[in-house]
């Protein structure tokens, strides 16, 4: 991958929504805190369908282009991610790391995985591209695979630090990084308006998009053969005799005991593109989260048009805001990018060209020409 490359990827996802977003529907907007309250936020219009009784202890449902979220219940609410916290970690590193690349790995990369934590099967002394090692993650949300990526990208602790930092200038204020594979971490949490601000800057990375839409693939054995992974995610692949969801782009699905099972969703239908979050559904059925996630998905799309946004996935993208009584909040993104100096979006991107161009060198030297896929 040129440096190029790298600096058109930073830009694409630092640069400021409202430049490519279509500003939809004229509505009233949202007070400034409404989804910082408890409870169950949606404005209807006459003729809005009721919005959909869920067990999940949290959930969202946004437009992924414009970022009005249409209903939502407890937004903000603090709670331990599971593997959807690899959307983040991908975010960080996909920009930074080839896809090209082949990589040796090597006994330590592979220690300090967590018990019971799920795995695709990496091995030491055995040669990976990083491309396999993404679909490790995506597929099979193996903790392996992100434990060798995070090695080398520089770390495992520098990681969750670069991490903690993407989530900030994301504006997802609520969530702290502690394990970047998602595993259960003193804490460790997010929340369902994070976890849809990330799953909505994924689907604007192409590298991103192409991996959480990826039913199969193969990845390499021990052996030297391959065997095939099926993606996790049952709402996209209809395993385990759960409908597939028409439309299903992604994103990603997790679970742990602490934080039960976890579900980011996004959907592409009639040109409008949806994002939810569903978090720890308290329901006895072990597929609930689809199910709810299919639910919030299907009101989504009825309900287009026919609800007064409850708030922004772009609210808190920039500014110091703190809490639900932070005024900036109600000022327009156009105007809150302003400054004395740069617009601070810019500041973002240029720090990401220079970012993306020095990685680019250094991999370079490190391990030559990138092969071709």
């Amino acid at each position: 991958m040129s440096t190029c490359a790298l600096c058109t990827t930073g830009l694409l996802v630092l640069a400021p929504a409202a430049a490519t977003a279509d500003p939809g529907p004229r509505a009233t907007a949202a007070p400034a805190s409404l989804l910082f309250r408890p409870g169950t936020h949606v404005r209807p219009r006459p003729g809005a369908p009721e919005v959909p009784d869920l067990s999940a202890r949290a959930w969202l449902v946004a437009d992924a282009r414009t970022g009005v979220v249409l209903a939502a219940h407890d937004a903000h609410r603090k709670l331990a991610p599971a593997s959807t916290l690899k959307t983040l970690f991908a975010l960080t590193v996909l920009p930074i790391l080839p896809a090209g690349i082949r990589h040796r790995v090597r006994a330590e990369e592979l220690a300090h995985i967590g018990p019971g934590s799920s795995l695709v099967g990496v091995a030491e002394d055995r040669t990976y591209r990083v491309s396999d090692l993404w679909n490790g993650v995506f597929l099979s949300s193996g903790n392996d695979a992100v434990r060798v990526l995070a090695a080398l990208s520089g770390g495992w602790r520098a990681t969750a630090q670069r991490m903690q930092a993407k989530a900030r200038a994301l504006g997802a204020r609520d969530t702290r990084v502690k394990s970047p594979d998602g595993y259960d971490a003193p804490g460790q949490v997010s929340s369902a308006y994070d976890l849809a601000v990330f799953g909505r800057a994924g689907l604007r990375n192409p590298e991103f998009a192409r991996y959480c839409a990826r039913e199969e693939a193969r990845f390499p054995s021990r052996d030297g053969g391959s065997y095939g992974l099926v993606n996790t995610n049952r709402l996209l692949t209809g395993a385990d005799g759960v409908e597939p969801y028409r439309g299903l782009v992604g994103i990603k699905n997790g679970y742990t005991s602490k934080a039960g099972n976890t579900l980011v969703a996004a959907a592409r239908r009639d040109g409008r593109t949806l994002v939810a979050t569903v978090l720890n559904p308290r329901s006895d059925d072990g597929f609930a989260v689809y199910e709810e996630a299919r639910a919030l998905l299907d009101w989504g799309f009825e309900a287009a048009g026919h609800v007064d946004p409850v708030g922004s996935l772009d609210a808190l993208r920039t500014g110091p805001l703190r809490g639900p009584e932070a005024e900036s909040a109600a000022v327009p993104a156009a105007r809150r990018d302003e400054g004395p100096g740069r617009p601070v979006s810019w500041t973002i991107a240029g720090a990401a060209l220079l970012g993306g161009a020095g990685t680019s060198l250094y991999l370079r030297l490190r391990w030559g020409p990138v092969p071709k896929d």
